[in-house]
């Protein structure tokens, strides 16, 4: 039998490498927005210490009141620098969900153009195999008329 031969192999192999760089790229978005979603929360303990210590430290200590105004000035700043943090990461977080949805798409647009050539592979290969059998049937009815 004579091996089937996809006419466009080539275009397959592209849209299969197509769709593979399109999964790793979703991959790669997916691993940052992850790693702003942990400096979030990451972020977010150290706000909650942070306020906590704000207050029980200086319970603690029982300065002055001058030293312990400048303490709580100073935590104040820090907290205030943390919350600032938060709303950066916050709107990094934001753009990064929307290049992952936007890389979302793009694997999906590939995935399906790679769908569809397999399909269209499986389709001539099923023709294929089709008039292969059916000639072969043609070819041994005409042995068997011939030796009858």
């Amino acid at each position: 039998m004579k091996r089937f031969r996809f006419n466009l192999e080539k275009v397959l192999e592209l849209r299969q490498h197509r769709e593979d760089e399109a999964k790793n790229e979703l991959g790669r978005a997916i691993s940052i927005l992850t790693a702003i979603e942990n400096n979030i929360k990451q972020n977010a303990l150290v706000h909650s210490r942070a306020v906590q210590q704000r207050f029980t430290g200086l319970a603690d200590i029982g300065m002055a009141n001058g030293i312990a105004a400048a303490s709580m000035l100073a935590w104040d700043s820090y907290i205030l620098r943390l919350e600032q943090e938060a709303e950066r990461l916050m709107r990094e977080a934001a753009q990064a969900e929307m290049v992952v949805e936007e890389k979302r798409n793009l694997y999906l647009e590939a995935s399906r153009e790679l769908k569809v050539m397999e399909k269209l592979r499986e389709k001539r290969e099923v023709e294929y195999r089709k008039e292969f059998f059916a000639a072969e049937t043609r070819e041994l009815d005409d042995i068997r008329r011939v030796k009858r």
